[in-house]
């Protein structure tokens, strides 16, 4: 996605932002290059005076002696000569403490020299996969003969056993708090993203898992564990894995009324930030049609969708009969104008961020309440809008939804629009941070950290979780081998209690 345009009227946008600057890394890099202690150390002095200066939720979920423990623990990680992929992983851990799901070493915003030195390389596994209850399984098999068929439990991989693979992958998945639902989920492949967080990080971690692989396996039915020697993929070779959208500027949306009378409304991803696609006449147009078929129940479905822009905004007026009130969480952050010093390493989209004025307005303990133009925070109002659909809605959702969408399901969850189906959500219920961004670009190795910029903190004291659905269903191996779409035979089985 680019981030050109609308980035900034949405607090929760989904990750990840690219970068549009060019980078001055020099062009000739290789995952062995290496770099001084000197040269790393002053790279994490730049990181730290950014991220302590700027970074709204440094404390939301560490104390302030707890952030200098794990900036201190990187400078000790990077006190001799180190390689550019042992600096990386270093730094990707640390921001992994941040515990903020806009927080890493963004692979989109990578300079080009940096992403074809560590992520280029024909090391992927040749198959989809999903983590369940901490085992990968398998969804869509791409090896030569098709030797792995959905539902088909990995259990190690050149030697390491899976589950501890997992367990030393999960300090640099991103996601906000204690979510380590989201963390699983931004670890399984299923070609939702242009770069997968575990084909980053498995040869990083792993750098014994190369272009042939052996894998440990059992087969759906069996209890039996065998050996297969498959050939891995490459960057390229993953794209061409992915779902292929009828459109790609409508990111795979469909709308759909032949399903047992349902409605079904599937947005796998909300990132149109630069699409001439008119999706709000899209919607127009689906609420239309459903006002017409008069549907047993509308389905929408957020499954994998991380977020984008805040098209929920356009949904919510079709479900309500009045005006709805959404209290709008406070929104803060660390500074007023970007000291001096930072300039130099910070890019963004809007030259704006670098000087809030008087929109920031002092809060004490080294906050700014981030005011918007009226000068009010004012709950969002959102009036009916025709044509309604006053029949029953179900949401289904998963870990994967943590900005824009997290939104969404927590306003119709809380305002009993709409019955979530699917697992615990992303996202936390603490508020997070995004809405404008600075893109951190390191001075000596080059690498990039995505530095978020207004932090949201709603009332009260609410848990540290994402939002757990009002039907919880998790799909088995067994459903996968099947081809079980257990989330709308959940929806099914809702309905027949109904009738």
């Amino acid at each position: 996605m680019r981030i050109a345009v609308a980035c900034a009227v949405a607090l929760l946008l989904a990750a990840p932002l690219r970068a549009q600057a060019p980078s001055a890394v020099a062009p000739k890099l290789s995952a062995n290059t290496t770099f001084s202690a000197d040269a790393l150390q002053g790279d994490v002095d730049v990181l730290q005076q950014a991220y302590e200066a700027l970074h709204p939720g440094l404390h939301r979920y560490n104390t302030p002696e707890q952030m200098r423990g794990h900036f201190d623990a990187l400078r000790r990680e990077l006190s001799g000569e180190r390689t550019l992929a042992q600096a990386y992983l270093a730094l990707s851990k640390f921001a992994g403490t941040v515990r903020c799901g806009h927080t890493y070493a963004n692979f989109y915003n990578q300079p080009e020299a940096v992403r074809a030195a560590l992520f280029e390389g024909r090391n992927r596994v040749p198959f989809h996969f999903r983590w369940l209850d901490g085992a990968m399984v398998v969804t869509r098999d791409f090896t030569a003969g098709r030797v792995l068929p959905p539902g088909t439990t990995v259990t190690a991989i050149d030697g390491i056993d899976t589950t501890e693979l997992l367990a030393s992958l999960m300090p640099y998945a991103r996601a906000d708090g204690s979510n380590d639902a989201k963390r699983r989920s931004l670890l399984s492949v299923q070609g939702d993203d242009e770069w997968e967080t575990f084909d980053i990080f498995l040869p990083l971690v792993h750098p014994q898992v190369g272009a042939r692989q052996t894998l440990q396996v059992r087969t759906p039915g069996s209890r039996t564990t065998r050996t297969v020697i498959v050939d891995a993929v490459d960057q390229a070779g993953r794209l061409a894995q992915r779902p292929k959208a009828p459109d790609g500027e409508r990111a795979g949306w469909t709308f759909d009324t032949t399903d047992d009378g349902l409605a079904v409304l599937a947005m796998p991803g909300w990132a149109l930030y630069d699409s001439k696609w008119d999706w709000k006449g899209f919607l127009r147009d689906s609420f239309a049609r459903i006002d017409a078929a008069k549907p047993r129940a509308l389905v929408i479905d957020l499954r994998g969708n991380e977020g984008g822009l805040d098209v929920g905004d356009e949904i919510l007026p079709h479900l309500i009969a009045r005006e709805l009130r959404v209290p709008s969480p406070e929104r803060r952050v660390r500074y007023r104008k970007v000291p001096d010093a930072l300039a130099p390493y910070l890019d963004t989209w809007d030259p704006s961020f670098k000087d809030w004025g008087e929109q920031a307005q002092p809060v004490g303990d080294g906050f700014y309440r981030l005011v918007r133009a009226n000068g009010a925070d004012a709950p969002a109002v959102f009036a009916p809008r025709a044509p309604r659909y006053a029949g029953p809605v179900f949401v289904l959702v998963g870990a994967a939804n943590s900005s824009a969408t997290f939104q969404f399901a927590h306003q119709v969850q809380r305002a009993a629009l709409a019955t979530l189906v699917g697992q615990p959500t992303g996202g936390n219920q603490r508020g997070i941070n995004g809405g404008a961004f600075f893109f951190l670009r390191l001075p000596n190795t080059g690498i990039e950290l995505d530095l978020p910029l207004i932090a949201t903190f709603p009332p009260g004291q609410p848990p540290d979780a994402g939002l757990m659905p009002d039907v919880l269903v998790n799909a088995s191996a067994a459903d996968i081998a099947a081809g079980r779409d257990v989330e709308m035979a959940a929806v099914r089985a809702a309905l027949a209690r109904r009738d």
